[in-house]
């Protein structure tokens, strides 16, 4: 099971259990707590939540927690529909989206830790800060040296554009990378599935004249080589996508550079 970064010096103290709402279907939720700014250690918090009275989602019962329960309860969230990647966190011990997880696939008491080996800003809420600078570091937008098409986009071809398909849908929600060993032990080097899918992205777009550039910055023992395909990535995946195919794409475009 992957576990999420405690703070320094400190360890998971006994929390808090709310009383059950009552009703004929109910459910636990054991989560995670801490508040950097009390100076108290982290907790387990265990809410009771009546299924009769609630979404079917794990976000819907999250939201129900805070509204009805616990206004103390922190977390992210946004759009409820799998698109933001807001709601990112640790499910009975994987990664996934609140939002997009039913309550009736989770068997017993329903476990919710922040992302795994990220710094917690607060109870359910990652630090991406790092996360978001490394996406900025590949550059991810289009480079071109050619002129400018007069009053025209840059076209592409039918089978050009399909080799995007499994590439440009990543939503950055991070499951995928705190997921992942090789991440979790040298994150501030290894670039991570999330980062370096979006980097094959561009390096696969048929408009894009910056590869050289682009595998130059990744050509690296650390920023690419670390993914050993143990195919984490893959199976969290809230979008179906295969960051460690996107990887082995990129390590072929090198050799084959080399070649």
């Amino acid at each position: 099971m992957a576990e999420f970064t405690l703070p320094k010096n400190s360890k998971i103290t006994k929390g808090r259990t709310y009383k059950s709402e009552g009703g004929k279907r109910s459910k636990s939720f054991k989560i995670y707590r801490y508040d950097p700014d009390s100076g108290a250690n982290p907790r387990y918090d265990i809410y009771t939540v009546d299924l009769d009275k609630c979404g079917p989602m794990v976000l819907d019962a999250i939201i129900k927690i805070k509204d009805e329960i616990d206004p103390t309860l922190t977390f992210r969230r946004s759009c409820r529909e799998g698109i933001c990647g807001s709601c990112a966190m640790n499910i009975d011990g994987k990664n996934g989206l609140a939002c997009t997880t039913a309550i009736e696939d989770v068997k017993g008491e329903v476990r919710i830790t922040p992302l795994p080996h990220m710094e917690v800003v607060k109870d359910l809420v990652p630090d991406m800060t790092h996360f978001y600078a490394q996406y900025a570091s590949i550059q991810p937008w289009l480079k071109s040296s050619s002129p400018e098409p007069s009053g025209k986009e840059r076209f592409q071809s039918p089978e050009d554009r399909a080799k995007l398909d499994g590439l440009y849908e990543c939503i950055l929600c991070a499951c995928c990378s705190t997921s992942c060993p090789s991440y979790w032990w040298n994150s501030d080097k290894f670039l991570g599935p999330a980062i370096l899918l979006a980097a094959y992205r561009w390096l696969a777009d048929s408009r894009d004249e910056a590869t050289g550039d682009r595998l130059d910055q990744l050509e690296d023992p650390f920023r690419l080589y670390r993914c050993h395909t143990i195919m984490n990535c893959a199976n969290v995946c809230p979008k179906g996508l295969n960051p460690a195919k996107a990887i082995a794409e990129t390590k072929k475009l090198v050799a084959e550079r080399a070649a």
